[in-house]
């Protein structure tokens, strides 16, 4: 029997659409099915929290969660702990053509190379002799209970490149960041809030350096391990308030609904961005009871606020070190505060003495606090920037500074396992170069999952037909030396 054309594309257009509807049926009645059974017990629609792949930890963990206290646009350690008397005799004359030949600069190209002496006094501090300058007074208390890294080394010399390898182990954009590996992985200990959450603080330059936001993107993981960032005054995440006149059970009824129509539609696509939104709206509405309650800091008793020096609500660095210890106490896995104002190419010594009077404190409060609390021994706490600063000097208006350098500079670590009152690694005698126990961003990466409990080859997404790991196909290790 003759078919016109016509006849023969709208019996194959009513064919594919029957076959589709059937398949968004079925899967329906199967979402249905798993919803209304939870529904009519009266439970939310909640998807299970996200407890962390199957078989991690596959090692001991030292350490549950990580602080990481970044010093943005670069701290020098030739001001804070890496001492060079050789330096000293050489200010004001050429910096030796065997240091510097070949080498990487970034805002010193073409001129001449000059050695600048440290800017600050060096003593031992504390029973165990670590060599720090009188720019941190607060930290020579904390001589005791820290690992100064002096022999770190990075590959990026500018500032955003260097954030994302420091963050992704990786310039290439794009990666997931470290605390989205680490919430991959490990999970968050409390359904109530994000596994990885973001503040950020200023104060020390004008104008800061930016912090672009996609320095705690999750990359090609799942959007649900992204870095949350929260707001350091006002409301500490937009919208975390019911609009006027929405009481809380018709908020709970809106989640609900939603979840339906999300579970409906992914019983058909098995989408995991679909997952990642209704785990989304979920925590999003336990956030509006779980949050204000965080940020509520009205029964921190009065020494507590002054060990900080804090006001809560202003947006500061030693606020932020306060609701770092509250995130960590709740179980957030990755806490990562972000300081901007450590670029510092001219006007070296008063700007990085401002930046020193907004964070030396706080840092020594947050090492003491969580070691009065009994838990530093389970918090790896790092501070750091992304590089350190040139022995050169660079005049940068105003008053001398130093340019960004990327063969040596100086971070350091507490608790989570790791030595107290222990210096590891150092630099030539001008500073210049790590010589001794060299540090890769790499290795900070290994060694930071080690104490998590992490091999850190073992923990990979498959992306675009590779296995894709934070510590990258290059050789990492983890550093043992520092580890107790």
């Amino acid at each position: 029997m003759f078919e016109s054309p016509q006849s023969k594309l709208i019996r194959q257009i009513q064919r594919r659409a029957f076959l589709s509807q059937i398949g968004v049926g079925l899967g329906s009645i199967a979402a249905s099915t798993l919803l209304n059974g939870e529904l009519a017990k009266g439970a939310t629609a909640a998807p299970v929290g996200y407890h962390g792949l199957v078989g991690l930890p596959r090692i001991a963990a030292r350490a549950k969660r990580v602080i990481f206290l970044c010093m943005a646009g670069g701290p020098s350690h030739l001001e804070t702990f890496d001492y060079k008397p050789k330096l000293e005799e050489l200010h004001g004359q050429p910096m030796p053509e065997s240091y510097t030949a070949g080498q990487p600069v970034a805002q010193l190209q073409g001129q001449q190379l000059v050695a600048h002496r440290p800017m600050f006094k060096f003593a031992r501090r504390g029973q165990s002799g670590q060599w720090m300058s009188d720019l941190l007074p607060w930290h020579h208390k904390l001589a005791d209970d820290i690992c100064v890294v002096r022999s770190m080394v990075t590959e990026q010399i500018n500032h955003d490149p260097a954030h994302t390898f420091l963050n992704c182990g990786t310039a290439i954009s794009g990666r997931p960041s470290m605390g989205s590996w680490v919430n991959y992985g490990l999970g968050s200990e409390n359904e109530d809030l994000p596994g990885f959450v973001v503040l950020t603080s200023i104060g020390g330059r004008e104008p800061d350096q930016p912090i672009a936001s996609r320095q705690w993107s999750s990359g090609f993981l799942p959007s649900r391990f992204q870095g949350v960032e929260f707001n350091s005054s006002g409301d500490p995440v937009h919208y975390v308030r019911n609009p006027p006149g929405v009481p809380p059970h018709l908020q709970r009824a809106s989640v609900d609904a939603i979840h339906q129509l999300d579970r409906h539609r992914n019983a058909l696509l098995a989408d995991p961005e679909t997952e990642t939104r209704i785990a989304a709206y979920e925590t999003a509405y336990r956030m509006q009871t779980s949050v204000p309650d965080l940020m509520d800091v009205s029964a921190e008793p009065a020494h507590v606020l002054k060990l900080y020096g804090a006001t809560p609500g202003d947006g500061s660095f030693a606020s932020n070190c306060l609701l770092a210890r509250r995130l960590a106490e709740r179980g957030v896995r990755f806490i990562h505060l972000y300081h901007r104002g450590w670029d510092h190419h001219g006007e070296l010594e008063r700007d990085i003495q401002r930046c020193a009077q907004h964070t030396d404190q706080a840092s020594y409060a947050l090492i003491t606090d969580l070691k009065q609390r009994g838990m530093l021994d389970d918090t790896l706490v790092i501070w750091g920037g992304e590089f350190g600063r040139t022995p050169m000097v660079q005049h940068g208006g105003g008053g001398p500074g130093r340019d960004h350098h990327i063969k040596g500079f100086s971070l350091w670590m507490a608790g989570g396992g790791v030595k107290s009152g222990f210096g590891y690694g150092a630099t030539d005698e001008l500073g210049y170069h790590a010589a001794e126990n060299i540090v890769h961003v790499r290795d900070l990466h290994a060694t930071m999952l080690h104490l998590l409990g992490i091999d850190h080859h073992s923990l990979t997404f498959r992306y675009q037909g590779l296995h894709v790991k934070l510590t990258g196909v290059e050789e990492a290790r983890v550093v043992d030396e520092i580890m107790s």
